[in-house]
């Protein structure tokens, strides 16, 4: 009998061996391949730093059905940008941004904790009222939040507010260009508490 190439003993090893050296070899390599492959080829595609996060509060977070809770998707009135207008809006009235102004919003059932975002990275300039961004806030994590205002006088700054929140933050005004990693174009719902269960276990023991 022919004697394996040492190709076909790796494969063996990677795919067909059962042993716990070759499941930790396998996590290994699957590791190196998304951290220093995956993730710069997904970076220098979208154009940006950070092309995936991973949301880890509910601030921008929208209340509804018992499916929507679950799942991450409306299905329901209960999910929709009425309901949450009925409850949230009196703060945006405050600042001339009407119903009917967020027609046009992406992420309009909100974002929850645990989705998987997908990130462009955008000129400021093309950036409008309604857009979710992910910034530097000088945080220990970057913020994703909706913007709320535009200013072009001067240097062209943003304000933001989380959909989630009962007022803006101390960081979410001034926001400068430099300071914007890109703005949010897909939502995974949910995929991400994969990670955020590792993260708040060894934060527990910490």
């Amino acid at each position: 009998m022919k004697e394996k190439s040492v190709w076909g003993k790796i494969w063996f090893f990677l795919w067909k061996d059962n042993s716990i050296w070759s499941w930790i070899v396998s996590l290994l390599l699957a590791f190196v391949i998304v951290k220093f492959i995956f993730f710069p080829l997904l970076s220098l595609a979208l154009g940006t730093q950070l092309p995936l996060v991973v949301v880890e509060s509910s601030s921008m977070h929208h209340s509804g059905s018992l499916f929507k809770s679950i799942t991450g998707i409306g299905i329901t009135s209960k999910d929709g940008l009425q309901a949450w207008y009925n409850q949230m809006g009196e703060w945006y009235t405050k600042v001339n941004l009407s119903l009917q102004d967020m027609k046009n919003w992406r992420f309009q059932s909100g974002i929850d904790k645990g989705d998987i975002i997908l990130v462009r990275g955008k000129k400021a300039s093309s950036l409008k009222v309604g857009d979710v961004i992910i910034f530097d806030a000088g945080q220990n994590h970057p913020i994703i939040h909706r913007i709320i205002k535009i200013d072009s006088n001067g240097s062209l700054t943003f304000s933001t507010k989380g959909d989630n929140n009962n007022g803006q933050l101390s960081f979410e005004n001034n926001i400068h260009a430099n300071g914007i990693i890109g703005k949010a174009v897909l939502r995974l719902p949910k995929l991400g508490w994969a990670k955020l269960i590792f993260v708040e276990l060894f934060n527990g023991f910490r």
